[in-house]
């Protein structure tokens, strides 16, 4: 039985995309997560979600992916297969991955234009099961069931900017 979702996100997430629209299979893309930024709008949830029962970011501050096989499935859809480490264990994971284009803004530095600059969207899901990386806590509902499900709904919404 769920009672409810939980959603949240990380603050600080940065990475490297190597990105042809025209040649999209040779896409590699290595992304670092600080895991202590993990926030869902509650403080003593987000606390208990750095601890040792879940992230343990005082062990293992970083969550890492790191991908580069992808499989076209559609004109802008694709699935990318990588490594994903959480809690130091690494274990495969694919992402389904859908292009939403590229576009030009303008790109401003200390209240200079030095743009414009080419920026890419993407939308990536997946779903992992959270025992896989040694995140095993639970308790279990008064009424049945446990509080924590064993798989985690990934969503990333991604931009990411050329550099020439």
């Amino acid at each position: 039985m769920m009672v409810s979702w939980v959603r949240g996100h990380f603050k600080n997430v940065r990475g490297t995309l190597e990105f042809d629209s025209d040649n999209p299979r040779a896409t590699s893309v290595e992304v670092t997560i600080d895991a202590g930024s993990a926030w869902t709008g509650e403080p003593d949830r987000d606390t208990h979600l750095k601890s040792a029962d879940f992230l343990d970011v005082e062990k293992h501050p970083t969550i890492t992916f790191r991908g580069n096989e992808v499989e076209l499935v559609g004109a802008d859809e694709g699935k990318l297969r990588g490594e994903l480490t959480i809690r130091g264990i690494v274990r495969p994971v694919s992402l389904d991955v859908r292009y939403l284009g590229q576009w030009q803004t303008s790109w401003w530095e200390d209240g200079v234009d030095k743009g414009p600059r080419t920026r890419a969207g993407f939308l990536a899901t997946a779903r992992i099961d959270r025992k896989d990386f040694g995140v095993n806590w639970n308790e279990t509902l008064d009424r049945g069931g446990v509080v924590v499900s064993d798989e985690v709904y990934i969503t990333i919404d991604a931009e990411a900017i050329r550099e020439d």
